[in-house]
């Protein structure tokens, strides 16, 4: 029987060299968190944005439509006159408001058929 005095590690190196070369294209992507590119530019003019409604629910839940104070029967009527595909509604909420209180409005702006409702948030 033939004893083993040394041990091939060509091998071992080939392989440990196309891990690397996986770490280092990888990290790339993860440190910038997206892929770099050079992005052409346009001169075109600036696309018209959408109309914004702000409507904002108090920790006592009083609701504003922008910066006026509506219940929710106003509020239903504001929102009846706008138009529900152009327009994009925005949710301020206090975070110790009663949860009912921003149901109220979402169903309000769902059944008017609003599509476009965000809710803003502190990140």
């Amino acid at each position: 029987m033939k004893k083993f005095d040394s041990i091939n590690v060509v091998p071992f190196i080939d392989i440990m060299l196309v891990l690397l070369a996986i770490v280092l294209t990888t990290s790339t992507f993860i440190a910038k968190g997206i892929i770099p590119l050079e992005l052409p530019q346009a001169h075109a003019k600036q696309m018209k944005q959408p109309k914004f409604i702000t409507i904002s629910i108090k920790k006592n839940g009083l609701i504003y439509l922008g910066k006026t104070e509506v219940t929710k029967d106003k509020l239903a009527k504001e929102l009846f006159v706008k138009d529900k595909k152009k327009t994009n509604i925005a949710i301020r909420c206090d975070k110790n408001s009663k949860f009912q209180s921003f149901v109220n409005v979402m169903e309000i702006a769902k059944n008017l058929g609003f599509e476009n409702i965000s809710i803003v948030i502190k990140e």
